[in-house]
């Protein structure tokens, strides 16, 4: 997508300085260039409106396309991962060709910049889940990135295209999964499609994996061969659940989606967890930072949505495609709508006391999912047009100063405009305070007590997009 101007490209300089002295009655910035400081109450994005090229992306995203591919994938009978490989109308076999087709006709406009191909391994037997060997294959879309030093930077959205009943080693009985969950993958194609025509300086991957059901399967391969290949994934995110608009204790909100994040990483390094209890960095994983970028880009009047954060991995006893990145140490989060109904997930097709059970898609809301589709696109344009997270962020935590010194790797981005720190205090969820210090390295933060806030450090381009936010390390 071509860079859009920032509806405020920065303050001047007399709002700085009345930001500042906001802040703490005196200016806030000592900088090794001695900088200009400029602050202001923005947030995320700069806490602008989305730009219009944004606009007419999001405009595109269409909830009658999305009701054809649940309905399509419905149409396979069962797409559970132990269902027929080789029948052409039904079994996950059907389900996987149908979609190798639908995403290589969402590539053909984008003039060979999106590459398509079929990721398959077989899985070993693992009873009870997996009973023997099979083979399973994630549907893969990589719209590469545009700029050379952006392009290794990826982001992975994705959903699951297999399904289950009642039980998860029964391949006959149909498992139609209109929520769980075509939903996520009709989502998924539709942002590949009309992100497909749009350039980006960073990769986007669009991926429908299967075998989530048995056991995240297919995610955990994807996220296995790219720590292998050593690639550069700055975010990921799953979609999984995101067809109703209606849970099952009767409550409707089709303006909201939850994204699930978790704090400390499964296994972090001695000293990250040493520096996380002794700072109290215990809710600034990579996750809570990404879920963060979502809610400041994606709640606008573009997308009508509001982003609900959760502190946590997943819901309790489940668990998503995010997982196994996670696990490797990505960042990543989880899509889900806001009130579940258990009827309408892992259940034979069936009338119960009068009660229709079973995912079918009579139970989703498409406009509901196109929404969704829309926090996602413009999160992942927003992650995709900015500068990376600046690297090697650290916060000096010596001696008994009264000011708050971070320092920074300089960004290799060819367009790059400058930084921001941000800050909060340490019991609000979100940032709360923007301070722009320019083109520098290293700050120091005149008369602020670094007990009693968090920081951060993010990188902005000439265009205004922004990066996520670097929480420091301990220098």
């Amino acid at each position: 997508m071509n860079h859009q101007p920032s509806q405020d490209q920065g303050l001047t300089r007399r709002q700085a300085l009345a930001g500042a002295a906001a802040v703490g009655g005196t200016p806030l910035i000592i900088g090794a260039a001695a900088a200009p400081a400029s602050a202001s109450a923005a947030t995320g994005n700069g806490g602008h409106a989305p730009a219009a090229e944004l606009r007419r992306m999001l405009r595109e995203i269409s909830a009658q396309n999305i009701r054809r591919t649940v309905l399509k994938l419905v149409s396979f009978g069962t797409r559970n991962t132990l269902s027929a490989q080789d029948d052409p109308t039904r079994g996950i076999g059907a389900a996987r060709d149908w979609l190798f087709e639908e995403f290589k006709k969402a590539a053909a406009p984008s003039g060979g910049r999106m590459t398509v191909e079929l990721q398959s391994f077989v899985q070993p037997a693992q009873p009870p889940r997996y009973p023997q060997p099979t083979p399973v294959t994630n549907v893969v879309a990589t719209l590469h990135g545009t700029q050379t030093e952006s392009a290794a930077r990826t982001y992975v959205v994705s959903g699951h295209y297999d399904s289950m009943p009642t039980g998860v080693t029964d391949f006959t009985s149909d498992a139609p999964g209109a929520n769980d969950d075509a939903s996520g993958v009709a989502a998924v194609l539709e942002m590949a499609r009309v992100m497909a025509t749009r350039t980006f300086d960073a990769t986007i991957v669009f991926m429908a994996v299967a075998g989530e059901e048995q056991g995240l399967w297919g995610s955990t391969y994807f996220a296995q061969q790219a720590k292998q290949a050593n690639r550069n994934i700055a975010g990921m995110f799953t979609n999984d659940i995101i067809g109703s608009s209606v849970g099952q204790n009767g409550i409707r909100d089709p303006r909201t989606v939850r994204i699930f994040a978790e704090g400390l990483p499964s296994t972090p390094a001695p000293a990250e967890a040493d520096w996380r209890r002794y700072g109290g960095g215990e809710t600034e994983s990579l996750a809570r930072q990404l879920a963060r970028y979502v809610k400041e880009v994606a709640e606008n009047d573009a997308t009508r949505m509001k982003v609900m954060m959760v502190y946590r991995r997943d819901r309790f006893g489940r668990g998503g495609d995010h997982i196994p990145f996670l696990e490797r140490g990505y960042a990543a989060a989880r899509f889900t709508e806001t009130n579940e109904d258990w009827r309408h997930q892992h259940q034979n097709v069936r009338v119960e006391n009068g009660v229709q059970i079973g995912d079918l898609p009579e139970f989703c809301d498409f406009d509901y999912i196109a929404r969704v589709a829309r926090v996602n696109a413009i999160s992942l344009a927003s992650l995709a047009l900015a500068p990376a997270a600046p690297g090697g962020t650290v916060m000096d935590s010596s001696g008994f100063d009264t000011d708050t010194t971070l320092t920074w790797i300089a960004n290799t981005e060819p367009d790059l405009a400058g930084y921001e720190v941000v800050m909060r205090a340490t019991t609000d969820p979100e940032w709360t305070k923007t301070i722009e210090v320019g083109n520098v390295t290293t700050v120091s933060l005149k008369n602020i007590f670094k007990d009693n806030y968090f920081f951060g450090v993010r990188a902005v381009d000439k265009a205004g997009n922004r990066s996520p936010v670097s929480f420091p390390g301990r220098a």
